[in-house]
């Protein structure tokens, strides 16, 4: 599975990041890298771009891009909302 396939609300561990060159140094620079768990928070309404929710922060990525990040299949899980338990 890769991240542009991931559901709004659902979250997932990083197992490798792909692209070539110049993409694939932007991505990890961004703080996509292995072991990292992102979640989707939102999609926009023409499903691009999606934003991502990582080490603290948001992250705006297009969907093209996010298609080069390979999650690892059973670390999907829904994300938890804060007060709940």
């Amino acid at each position: 599975m890769t991240l542009d396939e991931l559901k709004p609300g659902n979250s997932a561990v990083i197992s490798a990041v792909g692209g070539e060159g110049a993409l694939r140094r932007r991505l990890l620079d961004m703080g996509l890298t292995p072991k990292t768990r992102v979640a989707v928070r939102k999609v926009a309404p023409m499903g691009d771009p999606i934003e991502l929710y990582l080490r603290s922060y948001v992250l705006t990525i297009r969907k093209d891009d996010a298609a080069n990040i390979t999650l690892s299949d059973e670390s999907v899980s829904p994300v938890k909302k804060e007060g709940t338990a």
